[in-house]
């Protein structure tokens, strides 16, 4: 039997260990904390699921088996992970990355309408299409419970077999030590997430602080939104923690364990102006939760798949983009451990120019 180690149990080690083990593999699951433990950026509250990429045809395309896939989960756990009312990008320019992206999901046939920015109060109950061009409407796009998923998933790749190890692991040669204990397999896979750097600071990676703001408001049912060149994004209340308004502009750099779990005031107050903005009706509305996560980013916001020794490959540079992929991405992964296929080059270790497009800050250098 081949055996394999995930470090780190976020949403993409835990897939990851589900997939393997459900497909023959011999799985230990080591994660220094819990599974969906308030550090991981994994264990944010939500996270959208949306095909849209701009121009690159790659992530759409995995966006949309991912979806099936999370549509399947919910059903083999008779639990709802995946609320699918879709997403509205608000459109500033007529030929900017939402154009791009309705252009690729017109080629994928994936669901899609460009539509007059009035339209918004289609979906809202209150809604200022003021500086906008256009919507782009993915009806089949929409939001998951990103905590609930990744602790779900963790419990069924455990359920399946795999052997779940708590502590802080380091590498080993070609193995990892978790404290003094030398472990071996086949195969070693480093998700760590925002950990990553530590472990291996070749990587072209850095870790910063996101604050994540959810304001006393109960629409419940309304689509995501995205506000691509101004970075703000959001939806309605789901699990009761109220409607999401926040930034994916990057912020400080930070460190995961030790980092403040504070949300900054110019963080509210930001959130709150654009609210108050989009939504007029929802000015002055009150924040009911906060959450502060960290992004591990590269320059360019491809993420790295990357083989650094043999039988060792490094999985990271997620973030932003990469929660949603997970059910589809822990198929390419199963493929790659059993040699089915290279790696595409955009994921490896070569120099990263920054760029723009695959995730919705609008404030990426590029």
């Amino acid at each position: 039997m081949k055996s394999v180690i995930v470090v780190g149990a976020g949403i993409w080690g835990s897939s990851l260990a589900l997939r393997l083990a459900e497909t023959g593999w011999q799985v230990t699951l080591v994660e220094q904390h819990t599974p969906g433990h308030v550090r991981q950026a994994s264990a944010g509250e939500t996270r959208l699921l949306r095909s849209a990429h701009g121009t690159d045809e790659w992530y759409a395309r995995l966006s949309r088996t991912a979806r099936q896939g999370w549509l399947d989960l919910g059903e083999r756990i008779g639990e709802p992970l995946y609320h699918e009312h879709g997403t509205v990008w608000f459109a500033r320019e007529e030929h900017g990355w939402e154009r791009a992206s309705a252009g690729v999901l017109g080629s994928l046939g994936i669901p899609h309408e460009l539509l007059d920015p009035a339209d918004g109060r289609r979906f809202f109950p209150d809604f200022a299409p003021d500086g906008l061009a256009f919507l782009l409407w993915e009806p089949e796009a929409g939001v998951l419970r990103a905590r609930r998923a990744t602790q779900v998933i963790a419990r069924l790749a455990v359920q399946a077999g795999v052997r779940l190890v708590t502590g802080r692991a380091v590498p080993y040669g070609e193995a990892i030590s978790v404290a003094g204990e030398v472990l071996r397999a086949d195969r070693v896979v480093w998700a760590g997430g925002a950990w990553l750097p530590a472990l291996f600071p070749e990587l072209p990676l850095v870790v910063t602080k996101q604050d994540t703001l959810h304001f006393d408001v109960a629409w419940r049912g309304t689509p995501a939104w995205v506000d691509y060149d101004v970075s703000a994004y959001g939806h309605g209340d789901v699990d009761g923690v109220g409607m999401k308004c926040t930034s994916d502009a990057e912020g400080l750099p930070y460190e995961p364990e030790e980092g403040s779990r504070t949300v900054d005031p110019e963080s509210v107050a930001a959130a709150s102006a654009y609210l108050g903005r989009r939504f007029p009706a929802l000015a002055g509305s009150r924040v009911l939760f906060s959450q502060v996560c960290q992004y591990a980013l590269t320059p360019d916001a491809e993420w790295i798949i990357h083989e650094t020794a043999p039988g060792v490959w490094v999985l990271g540079g997620d973030s932003g983009h990469g929660f949603k992929h997970a059910p589809a991405l822990a198929g390419y992964v199963a493929g790659l451990l059993d040699g089915e296929y290279a790696p595409e080059p955009r994921f490896g270790l070569h120099e990263r120019t920054p760029a723009r497009g695959l995730r919705t800050s609008g404030f990426t250098d590029g």
